[in-house]
């Protein structure tokens, strides 16, 4: 770990070198100096980077969280206190209101966690010294950008620690392309107390992706015994017909209504829930690639609306691998002859495809899931 005064050091020769390349980017001169205070080290930051959580729950239990009965009503009330607002931008962007709302909600708390972090300390920090500086340096540069347009100043520029900003969370390159000046007073004000340019930018993101309106992105469905496990994923796509051909229908037994092409996926493998995805749930994953989140996005949608919950459950016994166990698996995976192409601790296609094919060669259930018993069944096998 580096004392203080060397990181400072360190960061003020890196600073130098990445003051020309701005300038090359595009920011002023009069922007570098009114924003140099700023551009310093945050050894918090880098404890944070190093120190995130590993994400170990499965599908049922992220949903428990991610759409807790506190956050349904809360939603319900903003919805109810910013109905007319939500209904105009959803007009406008030909964006479901409910959807605009549920982000809010994920992303922010509905507006009352938007982060306190200085933007610019934060960024420089991560792009001298910390993991994926290349991108976090790139995201620097748009905020600076942000700043000589005019849409904020240095100090009011706050957000996360990795410097996701505002009402719906947006890193500054996703600002710059998408972030909107929906009550026309000349700023795309995302930070503020009035959460309108705020969800306006969400809503222009999701359109801008593709978004199409009254249509799901998920519903909940049932699988048939006989079902080929390796037909889940995203990297399959049939019409809904061709799904119901095979067996698959809702949760509650009845058709899946056709809204096109739609792939089945399954966050916590067979034991757990199943859900029929459709291209809206193609856009929110543009959002944030994490499947689990765009599925408690549409839940959130439909819970706020009334809807159920998720009738299927995740076995109480069902361990989701960490990175350092998803790496072991791999690890054991490819000894076995089995090559997941990788060891990296993130599960990829590759390692799925990997995993379908050793779990076919002994008669399990191939639906590519590298759970904990799957880990406990490879060491006793090696």
């Amino acid at each position: 770990m580096l004392n203080s005064t060397m990181l400072e050091q360190e960061f003020q020769a890196w600073c130098h070198a990445f003051h020309k390349r701005a300038g090359q980017a595009g920011v002023s001169a009069r922007t570098l100096e009114l924003c140099a205070s700023y551009l310093r080290p945050d050894p918090m930051v880098l404890e944070k980077q190093s120190n995130q959580s590993e994400f170990t729950l499965n599908i049922s239990q992220y949903l428990d969280r991610a759409v807790s009965d506190k956050r349904i009503r809360k939603g319900r009330a903003c919805y109810r206190e910013n109905r007319t607002l939500l209904n105009s931008i959803s007009e406008q962007y030909g964006v479901d209101a409910q959807i605009i709302l549920a982000i809010w909600g994920l992303e922010s708390d509905y507006g009352a966690t938007r982060g306190d972090w200085p933007v610019l300390t934060a960024l420089g920090t991560l792009a001298q010294s910390g993991h994926r500086s290349d991108f976090f340096e790139d995201e620097l540069i748009a905020a600076l950008l942000i700043i000589d347009a005019g849409d904020i100043a240095p100090a009011a520029m706050l957000g996360s620690w990795a410097g996701a900003m505002g009402h719906g969370q947006f890193m500054p390159s996703s600002f710059q392309h998408f972030a909107v000046d929906n009550d026309a007073d000349g700023r795309r004000d995302i930070w503020g107390d009035d959460p309108q340019d705020g969800l306006a930018s969400v809503a222009n993101y999701l359109a801008e992706h593709g978004w199409r309106m009254s249509r799901p992105c998920r519903v909940e469905v049932k699988l048939p015994d006989a079902f080929d496990h390796a037909l889940a994923g995203r990297q399959t796509s049939f019409p809904v017909a061709e799904w119901a051909r095979m067996g698959v229908s809702s949760a509650d037994g009845g058709p899946v209504p056709d809204y096109g092409n739609a792939s089945v996926i399954l966050p916590s493998g067979a034991s757990g829930p199943a859900f029929m995805t459709f291209g809206n749930f193609d856009v929110l994953l543009t959002y944030n690639r994490a499947d689990a989140y765009a599925i408690a996005v549409g839940l959130l949608a439909d819970r706020v609306q009334g809807g159920r919950p998720i009738k299927a459950k995740c076995p109480d016994d069902l361990i989701v691998l960490t990175r350092d166990g998803m790496r072991e698996l791999q690890e054991r995976l490819t000894a076995a002859g089995y090559d997941t192409l990788g060891t990296d601790g993130f599960p990829g296609p590759n390692t799925s495809a990997a995993l379908r094919k050793y779990q076919r060669d002994n008669g399990l259930v191939a639906d590519g899931f590298g759970s904990g018993a799957m880990l406990e069944l490879l060491r006793n096998q090696n």
